[in-house]
C-alpha cells in the first residue's frame, strides 16, 4: 500500500443505524480524488462503538469495492481476542489486508500484544497483517523495532505497521527496520508534510477523505522544492481539523463535513456530534476566508 488512504466513516442513516448503501458512491468519490486504498473499522470508523455484526456489514460492502489498485484494509481489532479472530476469519476471503491495534482496557506487555496479534493474524493466514500503533489511545506505548523483531519471528503474515503517533524519530526507526522490509503507513495528518523527507510512501488518515487534493499538492510540491508553500498548505490542513474539532470534536464534525461534500454518511454515534446544516455551513465559510475550501475534495 502506498499513498493516499482514506480512514473511512462508518455510513449510516439518519437514525444511527449502519447503512452501506453510500459505499459504492464513497469509493468512487475517493478515488475520482486520487486516494489509493481505504482502512475501515478503525477509529474514524467508530469501531468502539460498533457491534462485530455492523462492522461484518460493513467491510461486506467495501470488499465489492476491492480493485488492483484500489486496497480495502480492515481493522478487526477488539478488547476481546474471540472477536477480534472472529472478524480476521470474516475477512480472510474479502480484503487486502487485516490491522489490529492493541487491547486497551486490560493493557498487555509486550509477550501478551505478540500472542494476541498472532492468533488474530493465524485467523487470515493468506494476507498480509498491519499492527496499528496508537499509543495515544491504546496506552501501548512499545518500541516498534522491538515489537517488529518479534513480529518478524513469530508472525509468517506480518507486513508493516500503520504509524501513527507523532513522534518523527521512533517513526524513521520503524521504517528502517530491518533495512526497510516492511511497510511502516504513517497515520498523523497533521504532520503529513514533516514525514516527507524521512522517506514515507503511504499515509492513512480521515482527512484524505476531504481533503485528498491539498494533500497530494503537498508532495508534489516538496517534490519540487517548493518548501514554504507546501508548510503554508500543511498549515492550511492542521486550521482545517482544528476548525471542524472546535464544534464538538472531529470525528463526529468530520463525518458531518462528508455532507457538503456530496457524500451523506449519516450520524454520529455517541459520544460524537452530529453538525446541523447551519453549523456546517459557518465551518465552510471559515475554510473560505482561510483559502483551504478551494483544495476540498469533489
Amino acid at each position: 500500500m502506498k499513498s493516499l488512504i482514506a480512514a473511512t466513516y462508518a455510513p449510516m442513516d439518519s437514525k444511527g443505524s449502519v447503512s452501506t448503501k453510500i459505499v459504492p458512491q464513497y469509493a468512487d468519490f475517493l478515488k475520482r480524488n486520487g486516494v489509493k486504498g481505504i482502512f475501515a473499522n478503525g477509529s474514524t470508523g467508530d469501531f468502539a462503538s460498533l457491534s462485530i455484526e455492523e462492522r461484518k456489514e460493513i467491510i461486506e460492502a467495501w470488499a465489492e469495492q476491492k480493485s488492483p489498485d484500489f486496497f480495502i484494509t480492515n481493522h478487526v481489532g477488539d478488547i476481546n481476542l474471540n472477536y477480534a479472530v472472529e472478524l480476521a476469519k470474516h475477512s480472510a476471503d474479502k480484503v487486502d489486508a487485516i490491522s489490529t491495534l492493541a487491547p486497551f482496557y486490560f493493557k498487555p506487555n509486550l509477550e501478551k500484544l505478540i500472542e494476541y496479534c498472532k492468533a488474530i493474524a493465524e485467523a487470515a493466514p493468506n494476507i498480509p497483517f498491519y499492527y496499528y500503533h496508537i499509543p495515544d489511545l491504546t496506552g501501548a506505548n512499545f518500541d516498534m523495532a522491538q515489537f517488529m523483531q518479534r513480529a518478524k519471528e513469530e508472525i509468517p503474515t506480518f507486513a508493516g505497521l500503520k504509524f501513527t503517533q507523532n513522534n518523527m524519530i521512533h517513526f524513521t526507526q520503524s521504517r528502517f527496520y530491518g533495512n526497510q522490509e516492511f511497510n511502516v503507513l504513517f497515520g498523523v495528518d497533521e504532520a503529513f508534510l514533516p514525514s516527507l523527507p524521512l522517506g514515507a510512501t503511504g499515509w492513512v488518515g480521515s482527512t484524505y477523505n476531504h481533503l485528498a487534493k491539498l494533500y497530494l499538492t503537498i508532495k508534489e510540491n516538496f517534490e519540487k522544492g517548493n518548501n514554504e508553500f507546501a508548510a503554508d498548505l500543511q498549515q492550511k490542513a492542521i486550521e482545517f481539523v482544528n476548525i471542524v474539532a472546535s464544534y464538538g470534536g472531529f470525528n463526529g464534525g468530520g463525518k458531518s463535513f462528508m455532507r457538503l461534500l456530496g457524500i451523506d454518511c449519516g450520524c454520529a454515534r455517541y459520544p460524537h456530534v452530529t453538525l446541523t446544516a447551519s453549523q456546517l455551513q459557518e465551518i465552510y465559510s471559515k475554510l473560505e476566508k482561510l483559502g483551504i475550501a478551494e483544495y476540498l475534495s469533489k
